[in-house]
């Protein structure tokens, strides 16, 4: 059966865009199909799944993300790990991830203890100060380049997720050496410290600019990522196991463009380095969901690319200032027009598993026993935001920045569906 959105408005007694907003919300509890012009198509299943999201968040009034944990409550991205015994090293906790990552383990998998790793006695005072002294958390004061302080912070640590890196690319470029030392060196002393303090399992947060890097950062990232990778092989039967989990930008994270179009929305001119531009976009829910997602698989040596949706940056703009000038300023320097999440050479050993891309390592020793239901991808196969197959038109970007209530004079604009490239 193929219904229509408007069919499914109808049938639930809100809003289009409401059914929009929803699925974005719940994108991996509700796939719809795609028809050539970039339209939703949906399931009898999908109607159901709808009603139960209605009546949980209109009905029993709960907030979208404890819905969300809820309805998606048995497909289980951490099955057969229990949190509440485990103990956690988080490097880089103080950024946007980091801070929602904590929050969701915190709220819904209460972990023994969560340990912040990072160099910023400030940053670290105030999440203390959000996080009510939570006497889970436990802040360490440390850098990666620190091999010495990273064996000491993960004494007594089972799993590890690296998230510290210079990721800004001007920053990177004008001081390529130290980009050398946080995101290579520090890669080298998180694996050896891991290895030596016996951690069961590590996740490194990796970037799209990994892929074909034609910037510093992205150099400094893909070496990282062969660093975590090989560094299975360092740990022998150790039984330390290191993995990557890799996506592209996040939706409203420190350094996303979504914090500086609402800025400059007040001046009303946005600027736009190039029209053709695309990107994939994720939630900090999804992020955190797909680390989850890896250490729940992952045999040691993956990289994990969760199937995300494209958008055009005009078409971003044009959703959250459609009244302002737009500007065209030229790319800038080791910027790409499009991200690619998956390299060309990688597609031979990259496999769909989950509602996500698996690259395989190349190790002679692996089983890959965890991946009986995966599907081979095609020779050559790359995964790029200017070919997805799935795209967020100007209403699905709206919802994401303003919620259900958006401002009248965005609501007043006529949108459009974006049709695949």
């Amino acid at each position: 059966m193929s219904i229509k959105i408007k069919d499914v408005s109808l049938e639930l007694g809100v809003p289009v865009s409401t059914v929009r907003y929803w699925q974005a919300m719940f994108d991996d509890y509700i796939r719809p199909i795609r028809t050539d012009g970039g339209q939703r198509r949906y399931s009898a299943q999908h109607v159901k799944r709808f009603h139960q999201i209605m009546e949980l968040v209109y009905v029993q009034k709960m907030p979208i993300e404890q819905a969300r944990q809820r309805l998606l409550k048995g497909e289980g991205e951490s099955d057969g790990i229990d949190w509440n015994k485990q103990s956690i090293l988080l490097t880089g906790g103080t950024g946007s991830f980091g801070k929602h990552f904590c929050r969701l383990m915190l709220k819904k998998y209460n972990p023994k203890v969560i340990r912040i790793y990072s160099r910023d006695e400030l940053k670290q005072h105030e999440m203390r100060i959000e996080f009510k002294d939570d006497k889970r958390l436990r802040f360490f004061i440390g850098d990666v380049r620190d091999g010495e302080r990273l064996q000491r912070a993960m004494s007594g640590i089972d799993y590890v997720v690296h998230a510290a890196a210079l990721k800004q690319v001007p920053a990177c470029e004008y001081n390529p050496f130290e980009a050398v030392k946080t995101n290579i060196h520090g890669a080298q002393n998180v694996i050896n410290a891991a290895i030596d303090a016996g951690v069961k399992k590590v996740i490194a947060l990796s970037t799209d600019k990994a892929v074909n890097p034609v910037n510093l950062y992205g150099a400094t990232k893909l070496c990282s990522d062969k660093l975590f990778v090989q560094g299975n092989a360092y740990a022998g039967a150790s039984g330390t196991r290191f993995s990557c989990v890799r996506y592209g930008n996040v939706i409203g994270s420190r350094g996303s463009v979504i914090p500086v179009f609402l800025q400059q929305k007040e001046s009303g001119t946005i600027t736009i380095t190039d029209e053709r531009m695309t990107r994939f976009w994720i939630t900090l829910d999804q992020a955190v969901e797909l680390v989850l997602k890896g250490f729940r698989y992952m045999e040691g040596g993956e990289i994990f690319v969760p199937n995300i949706p494209s958008m055009r940056l005009m078409d971003l703009a044009k959703a959250i200032a459609p009244e302002c000038e737009i500007k065209h300023i030229g790319i800038r320097e080791g910027e790409k027009l499009h991200e690619a999440l998956t390299g060309e050479d990688e597609g031979r050993n990259t496999f769909k598993f989950k509602n996500m891309y698996v690259i395989m390592p190349s190790y002679s020793w692996w089983q890959r026993k965890n991946y009986v239901d995966a599907v081979k991808m095609a020779e050559g196969f790359v995964y790029t935001s200017d070919a997805n197959e799935e795209w967020m038109t100007i209403e699905d970007l709206q919802q994401i920045v303003f919620g259900p209530e958006m401002p009248s004079e965005v609501e007043d604009q006529p949108s459009r569906l974006i049709a695949n490239s």
